[in-house]
């Protein structure tokens, strides 16, 4: 969660019916990002939202943990998770090469433009050498609010990969796909995956 107090609210508000609202389990995703990884590896989520997919990477044997912004959220993703959920803003991340990818789904996006530089610096000093990141965005141009009144970033591919260039990622891949959101409407979404290089030995 943002420091945006409009998209706060609407998660902290509608947190019960968002959690079990009818979403698809982005699983082909998911399998792709777990099979990045180490077997057992840890994983921390940002935005966990209802908490599916920190329970699927679990049920898969790695070790995750759980965050969000909102502390109701949280709640309702603590009741499917059986574990504590850390309550906590992308701007607040302080963990130091700590885990071995990163799993942002629908999340970021509600992060204000001129904020993620910062915030994807964050995620890079939280992930191991070698480490994953995934996230992905609504794509479009111009940043505003849906009609829920949650800000969205709405980025473009080349955006987005000046973005990661510029704050020191490597191995970076972007796809647009059809979709859509909470609100039922066509949306194109913008996913994307990094890699935290590994320092050349000097």
């Amino acid at each position: 969660m943002t420091n945006d107090d409009r998209t706060s609210s609407f998660y902290d508000e509608n947190a019960a019916t968002y959690a079990v609202r009818d979403r698809s389990l982005p699983q082909r995703r998911l399998d792709a990002f777990l099979n990045a990884l180490p077997a057992g590896a840890s994983i921390l989520e940002l935005g966990c939202g209802g908490g599916q997919d920190a329970a699927y990477m679990i049920a898969q044997g790695f070790n995750v943990t759980a965050m969000d912004g909102s502390a109701e959220m949280a709640r309702q993703a603590e009741k499917l998770l059986g574990k504590p959920v850390i309550v906590r803003k992308f701007e607040e991340l302080e963990d130091d090469q700590a885990y071995d990818g990163i799993w942002a789904e629908a999340s970021l996006l509600h992060v204000q433009r001129s904020d993620l530089p910062g915030i994807f610096n964050r995620v890079h000093k939280a992930l191991k050498n070698g480490g994953i990141f995934h996230a992905s965005f609504k794509a479009g141009d111009t940043e505003g609010y849906d009609s829920f009144g949650r800000y969205y970033n709405y980025l473009s591919a080349d955006w987005l990969n000046d973005l990661l260039i510029s704050t020191g990622w490597k191995e970076i891949s972007l796809n647009e796909t059809d979709g859509s959101g909470y609100d039922g409407k066509p949306t194109k979404w913008l996913r994307m995956r990094a890699s935290k290089s590994i320092p050349s030995a000097t």
